[in-house]
C-alpha cells in the first residue's frame, strides 16, 4: 500500500489536474480561466447549481477541501458561502502551490497542508463540512479514506463526495466498445497525458484509470450501490446524483440540451451529499 501511495503521489506531482489540456502555463490566470470554463461548460454541462454540491449554511463552519487539486472547489465554495475557517489538503505540494496561486488571484485565503486522505493529520470531530471531489477513487484504500473523513467531521457534519461512476455504459462496455472504437477513429478522446485513444480500450477499468493519464497508477469506479455501502457505516446518505458526461472528449459537438440529459442519466461521476452519523 505504501508503494502504491508513493506512485500516486509521484504521478500527481508530475501531472497536476488539467495539465496537458490547457495551452496556458499551470498556475497562470489564463490557466485558471481555462480550467473553470471546462468545468462550467463540460463537467456541469453549462449549468452549475452550487446548491446541489455545497450546503447552504457554512457561516460558522470549519470547512475542508480535501484533495484540492488546482483549487477550483476552494474558490467556488468561498465564492458562494461565507465560512468561519477554510482548509485545503492535498497529497502533493504542486497542488497546494497551485491552489495558493488561485487563492491569491481571487484575494482569498485558506490553511493549506499536505494530507494523505487515508491518514489525515487533523484532530477528530473538527470540521463541520468536508468537500472531496474526485479524490478517494485514486487512493489505494478508499475505505480508509472514507473512515478518516468521518473521523475528522463533527457529529451531524456534512460531506460532499464525488467518485467515478460505473454507469450504464461502463457496466455494459462489451456491448458498447464497438461504438467506442468508432468514436476513437473519428478523433474522439481527451487531450494530453496519453489519453487520446481512451475510447478504443476494451476494459472499462482501463477507461476509468486512463481518464487521468496513461501513467495514472490508480483510478476506480463504483456503482451507486457499491459506494453507498462503503459510506453507510459512517454516514446517512442524503442525496446522490450522477453528473459529468465529457462532451469535450467527443469528435463532434453535442447540443446543450443533449449534453445535460447525458450528464443527468449517463454521467461518469456520482455525487453524494452525506451527514455523519
Amino acid at each position: 500500500m505504501a508503494d502504491q501511495l508513493a506512485e500516486v503521489k509521484d504521478f500527481w506531482e508530475g501531472n497536476p489536474l488539467f495539465s496537458g489540456e490547457s495551452d496556458y502555463e499551470l498556475g497562470s490566470h489564463e490557466f485558471f480561466q481555462d480550467h473553470s470554463k471546462a468545468y462550467y461548460d463540460d463537467v456541469f454541462a453549462g449549468s452549475f447549481d452550487a446548491n446541489k454540491f455545497i450546503p447552504m449554511n457554512l457561516k460558522n463552519a470549519n470547512v475542508l477541501d480535501l484533495g484540492c487539486g488546482v483549487g477550483f472547489w476552494t474558490i467556488e465554495i468561498q465564492k458562494h458561502r461565507q465560512c468561519k475557517s477554510f482548509y485545503c489538503g492535498d497529497l502533493t505540494q504542486k497542488a497546494l502551490d497551485t491552489t495558493q496561486k488561485r487563492l491569491d488571484l481571487n484575494e482569498m485565503a485558506a490553511n493549506l497542508s499536505i494530507q494523505n486522505a487515508e491518514q489525515l493529520t487533523y484532530e477528530s470531530n473538527f470540521f463541520d463540512h468536508i468537500n472531496c471531489q474526485g479524490v478517494i477513487h485514486h487512493t489505494p484504500n478508499t475505505d480508509n479514506a472514507i473512515k478518516e473523513i468521518a473521523r475528522v467531521l463533527k457529529k451531524d457534519g456534512t460531506a460532499s463526495i464525488s467518485v467515478y461512476y460505473r454507469n450504464f455504459l461502463l457496466r455494459n462496455w462489451t456491448s458498447f466498445s464497438i461504438i467506442g472504437k468508432l468514436l476513437s477513429k473519428l478523433g474522439g478522446g481527451l487531450k494530453g497525458r496519453g489519453r487520446e485513444n481512451i475510447f478504443s480500450e476494451k476494459n472499462p477499468d482501463e477507461i476509468t484509470r486512463l481518464y487521468d493519464g496513461d501513467k495514472n497508477p490508480i483510478g476506480k469506479s463504483y456503482t451507486k450501490n457499491e459506494i453507498i455501502e462503503m459510506v453507510s457505516p459512517y454516514f446517512h446518505v442524503n442525496k446522490t446524483f450522477p453528473f459529468f458526461f465529457s462532451a469535450r472528449s467527443m469528435p463532434f459537438s453535442i447540443p446543450r440540451f443533449l449534453h445535460r440529459w447525458l450528464s443527468n442519466y449517463l454521467g461518469f461521476m456520482i455525487h453524494l451529499n452525506l451527514i455523519k452519523k
